[in-house]
């Protein structure tokens, strides 16, 4: 019996192509770790990132006690103005189109009198993206410390007066402290049960990669005691026979000091030991071996590869996808977990939006009936241009009703539009939209990755043959 055509992969599980990518082409696949080959349960690990940086704000006598972390108060893809106390969403030019002051969403009036005549930046040192799941506990307690400050409740607390950027560096560094005094990770190495999220195809989806002649890669900023344990829990209990992490990947890579891996000639020393033990590296990365340091160029040395013959996974469109890709030309493919919730929001909206959208295009033909009626008024109040083929008094009843057509389309229309201006996240949108424009995060995407997807398991639906091919850049005139 002959089986059917094979199917797409169902929307959620794509992999999307912004430049067309030959899988069979490529001879190296590199990945991050945390949050790309180690997905986090967000919730549990951004509370104990904020408890952590609580605890410390409590330490110093701050007033942070009766604060509660959040999950939901932000998203990917935001930025944090740091000059107003501001959490802000922008659309592909820059412009902002949501925010809040503290946790306080700003109003229509307020945003325009805000920033009506501002673009965001992000190389400017106000703007802080927030391009990683680990940016949520941080935005969310920088926010509600606002608030405080605002209220005078941080006055006594501070030595001297605080600012809102002097609020957020507190804030960032003492977040920095947690995870450099290894607390945090402690935590979830002793129980990552309870912090890691299992996907169990994703060994599969590597090793097919694998067997295909494809190098693997592991490159993380972690540190080796800390990839050693996630990665034995994510993979061991899931691969074949006795195979372990080890045997997929050809070289391991920690603290890779990215994105100066991708930008900077740093020294590289061999892991010489299951305890960290190191010694300086002189020559090319071996087969096999785990090595901390070294940059992007040691790795194409080794591999006797050109850049574009690897392709690199990671979720930070800066730190893993842009700079690989503008100084080393590797093709790079970006990691969004919160896509696949986004997309399934979608398609459930799908019957709701197409008819919103025929709404639309009835709305658009009314007012241009409506545009053309007044036209006509002005040029027999100005007498020029040719005679319309309607009397003054029959233009203006009709103009009348259309505005009792458009009220009524308009009363259809709204709770469609706010309905779609809240998928996914009801302060914010969904990630990929900013009104009907693409998001910022959405051209951040587009700009730096070749391709991107919701989970690297994703590749086992693809296959390592794939010939990934992007849909062509649209035009408004193309719809």
């Amino acid at each position: 019996m002959k089986n059917g055509p094979p199917s797409l992969p169902s929307h959620e599980r794509r992999v999307f192509a912004n430049r067309t990518l030959n899988l069979r082409a490529i001879r190296a696949v590199g990945f991050d770790m945390d949050y790309t080959l180690v997905h986090y349960k967000i919730e549990q690990w951004e509370q104990r990132a904020y408890e952590h940086v609580q605890q410390a704000l409590l330490g110093r006598g701050w007033p942070v006690g009766d604060l509660e972390f959040d999950p939901s108060f932000v998203t990917l893809g935001l930025c944090i103005d740091i000059e107003l106390g501001n959490i802000v969403k922008s659309n592909r030019f820059g412009f902002i189109t949501r925010a809040t002051h503290g946790t306080q969403r700003l109003d229509f009036e307020d945003l325009k009198k805000t920033y009506s005549r501002m673009q965001v930046d992000p190389s400017e040192p106000r703007w802080v993206s927030m391009y990683t799941l680990f940016s949520l506990s941080e935005a969310t307690l920088y926010a509600q410390l606002v608030d405080l400050l605002d209220a005078g409740e941080l006055a006594q607390a501070t030595a001297s007066a605080v600012g809102y950027q002097e609020l957020y560096r507190i804030v960032k560094s003492s977040l920095d402290d947690a995870h450099m005094e290894g607390k945090l990770k402690a935590e979830i190495v002793s129980d990552p049960a309870r912090f890691v999220e299992l996907d169990h195809e994703l060994p599969l989806a590597l090793l097919d990669l694998k067997h295909s002649g494809k190098s693997l890669l592991l490159i993380t900023n972690s540190e080796w005691s800390y990839t050693r344990h996630m990665m034995k829990y994510s993979f061991d209990e899931l691969l074949p026979g006795k195979m372990t992490w080890r045997d997929l990947f050809d070289i391991v890579i920690v603290q890779a000091r990215k994105p100066a891996f991708f930008a900077e000639a740093n020294p590289v020393f061999e892991v010489v030991d299951e305890e960290g033990l190191l010694r300086p590296k002189l020559g090319k990365l071996e087969k096999g071996g785990k090595y901390l340091g070294g940059h992007a160029g040691l790795v194409e040395e080794s591999l006797d590869l050109p850049g574009e013959d690897i392709l690199y996974f990671g979720d930070h469109v800066y730190s893993d996808v842009s700079v690989s890709k503008k100084i080393n030309r590797w093709r790079t493919g970006l990691v969004v977990r919160e896509l696949e919730a986004e997309l399934s929001a979608l398609r459930q909206f799908r019957p709701s939006q197409l008819e919103l959208t025929a709404l639309m295009n009835e709305k658009e033909l009314l007012e241009l009936e409506q545009s053309r009626l007044r036209l006509d008024l002005q040029r027999i109040d100005a007498s020029y241009g040719p005679p319309p083929r309607s009397t003054p008094k029959q233009i203006k009843t009709r103009l009348a009703a259309l505005r009792v057509e458009l009220e009524a389309l308009d009363q259809q229309i709204a709770p469609l539009a706010r309905a779609s201006g809240e998928l996914y996240s009801e302060r914010w949108g969904p990630l990929t939209r900013s009104g009907n424009d693409k998001s910022h995060f959405a051209r951040q995407i587009e700009a730096h990755a070749d391709a991107y997807t919701s989970r690297v398991s994703n590749l086992l639906l693809s296959t390592p043959f794939v010939y990934l091919r992007s849909p062509g850049g649209r035009l408004p005139h193309d719809n």
